[in-house]
């Protein structure tokens, strides 16, 4: 894949937005929408399902050169060979049994998958130094607006994107409710790289959907 400096948008393989559809053909129509990274995100699957899934999303994105990101599960994640794995930090943190900032809980993390790259989510400007401080390869800043993906958490708004921009050094991810509707307040407010779930998952031509948000992610 691209260096993650390279990547600006991260689409997802959702099998809560997948409405019946195969994730297979899912991974290849955002390919071809040339998302940069695409993450498999499977809440309510069984480990075998997702370790299958993952496997054959991992072939479609590497003949296309993009990036594969598996939520939640790092075993899987480094048996398929995929390039991260993401986790809220609260799941993070947990590997390493600790509260506040690694070593501890790097440590843990490299005796256990070694060489797996991850990212980290972050709601907070103490979170996002949380993450960095862990080694996160990136990080995932939201929700900007409020999200059906996960309607419990409170949007973090403009204000926290505008933090970022100013502050986080890794690459980092505007997500939550971004649509091509408000992309360019995120972009004003110093967002280059976006994640997108149900605005691209939800269209009626996946294709399409995704190279428009390319196509305005590349104008900045």
């Amino acid at each position: 894949m691209k260096p993650l400096s390279d990547c600006h948008l991260y689409a997802f393989v959702d099998t809560a937005y997948l409405h019946g559809r195969a994730p297979e053909d899912i991974a290849q129509q955002l390919c071809d929408g040339e998302a940069d990274l695409i993450q498999l995100r499977a809440k309510q699957s069984s480990l075998e399902e997702i370790r299958r899934m993952a496997a054959a999303l991992h072939q479609i994105t590497q003949q296309a050169n993009v990036g594969l990101v598996i939520n939640d599960h790092p075993s899987i994640a480094q048996e398929v060979g995929a390039d991260f794995c993401h986790l809220g930090q609260e799941d993070f943190f947990k590997v390493g049994q600790a509260s506040r900032l690694p070593p501890s809980a790097k440590t843990a993390w490299e005796g256990e998958t070694p060489g797996l790259r991850f990212g980290l989510s972050s709601h907070s400007p103490e979170q996002a130094r949380r993450a960095k401080e862990a080694g996160a390869a990136y990080l995932g800043v939201g929700p900007v607006y409020a999200t059906a993906t996960k309607p419990q958490a409170k949007p973090v708004t403009l204000e926290y994107v505008r933090w970022a921009a100013a502050n986080v050094t890794p690459p980092w991810f505007a997500i939550g409710g971004i649509t091509l509707q408000n992309l360019d307040e995120v972009l004003a407010a110093g967002a280059r790289r976006v994640c997108v779930v149900s605005a691209i998952l939800n269209s009626q031509n996946v294709v399409s959907t995704c190279r428009a948000f390319k196509e305005r992610l590349r104008a900045r």
